[in-house]
């Protein structure tokens, strides 16, 4: 991995203005905060640039206002909030730039942190506009990216600042990059893979990446029967691109020829309705009725799939093997999630995990805690995955 500077690097910081890039973009129901996880995530690095006496001036973006200034996605309803989880109250500017932000900023105390308005309120920043980069960077000595999730965008806030001021990783970006390099980017082997989901449209790119990159292969959800109907199997009613067949089949090739492993299922849990405690049934991967649809993975590919986690030194996880929302259909997805869990504690597994689906079936599986390292990233996990570029990275290593 290219190298890049933490808070480690910066030193007689007191009285420095440090502007930091952090997700902020959290769930808000009724006027209310409901899952603080986010915020929690980048309080670290907060904290540590407050006790160390700089000037913390935040800046974040909140939903998809489209460059034009929208009371509902307004941080200043999650001050409260970020009140909360930092232990101390502070302060908030109704601009990002401009006189209000400035008069903010000037108004300072060491160690005083201030969160600046929605950046996403002014077209200039999804364009990675100069003029609004450098107005940002106006209030600020130092930049520090700590919002890895907004990563993959080349905006104002997260790449073009780094043009502009001594560029640093907060401590959230520096443990997600640290984390990505054991899980692909210099890993202990055998790797193996877990790629669930609904679709493999969505998945191609990953899919072509990780079969250069990983031992084994180990293909779950809905995408999976793709890959079965591929082969000529008949697979009933169950989720199906069946006009995707042609890429499976380039896409097991590619992989032969890397000699990565694909594990497909053997078995599948089937019922007639997609819903909650449906009358079902496990049956042979080749024996699915016809009016029947493969909700799960069974017993069979359960077994095969811990197995491969037992050989691992590395896992890599993203999307779920089964229908997890709806009991019975999650037992495949907590069995897999549970083992490497226990091979992650006993020191025998480093495991790496993201997407929004991975994370709430970990937790459902009640696995998360366990795993080496969870991303919240989201997009930004998934492109890393599928080995391009990011931007609010790449930006920090050029900069170090």
């Amino acid at each position: 991995m290219p190298a890049f500077k933490t808070l480690d690097d910066l030193t007689d910081i007191a009285g420095k203005r440090v502007l930091v890039r952090v997700d902020l973009n959290v769930p808000v129901a009724d006027g209310k905060v409901t899952d603080k996880t986010r915020i929690e995530r980048v309080a670290p690095t907060i904290l540590e640039l407050s006790k160390k006496g700089a000037k913390v001036v935040l800046l974040a973006h909140f939903g998809r206002p489209k460059g034009e200034p929208v009371a509902d996605m307004s941080l200043s309803l999650i001050v409260s909030a970020v009140n909360e989880v930092l232990g101390q109250k502070i302060l908030f500017a109704s601009d990002c730039i401009g006189p209000e932000a400035e008069q903010a900023v000037a108004a300072m105390k060491n160690g005083d942190i201030l969160l600046l308005e929605n950046t996403r309120f002014h077209k200039g920043e999804e364009k990675n506009d100069p003029a609004f980069t450098e107005a940002l960077a106006k209030n600020g000595d130092i930049f520090v990216n700590d919002a890895f999730s907004a990563a993959h965008r080349a905006h104002a806030s997260t790449e073009g600042l780094a043009h502009h001021l001594p560029a640093y990783a907060g401590r959230t970006m520096q443990e997600e990059l640290e984390a990505l390099e054991k899980g692909l980017g210099n890993p202990a082997r055998p790797v193996v893979a877990i790629v669930g989901g609904a679709k493999v449209s969505t998945k191609i790119d990953l899919l072509q990446n990780l079969v250069k990159k990983v031992d084994a292969l180990v293909i779950g959800g809905g995408m999976a029967n793709t890959f079965v109907a591929a082969q000529g199997i008949d697979v009933g009613k169950s989720l199906c691109e069946h006009d995707l067949a042609e890429t499976a089949r380039t896409i097991m090739a590619e992989a032969k020829a890397a000699n990565c492993a694909i594990v497909l299922p053997v078995d599948g849990v089937v019922a007639r309705e997609f819903k909650a405690g449906a009358a079902n049934e496990v049956v042979d991967i080749d024996k699915i009725p016809a009016d029947a649809m493969v909700l799960d993975v069974g017993p069979k590919s359960v077994a095969a799939v811990s197995d491969w986690i037992s050989k691992a030194s590395t896992l890599v996880w993203n999307g779920p093997l089964g229908a997890f929302e709806i009991e019975p259909f999650d037992k495949a997805t907590v069995a897999a999630a549970k083992h490497a869990a226990e091979q992650t504690k006993a020191g025998k597994l480093t495991s790496v995990a993201g997407g929004g689906d991975t994370v709430a079936a970990l937790n459902h599986a009640g696995a998360a805690d366990d795993f080496s390292y969870v991303s919240t990233a989201g997009g930004a996990f998934l492109e890393w995955m599928e080995g391009k570029e990011l931007p609010g990275v790449s930006v920090l290593s050029q900069t170090a």
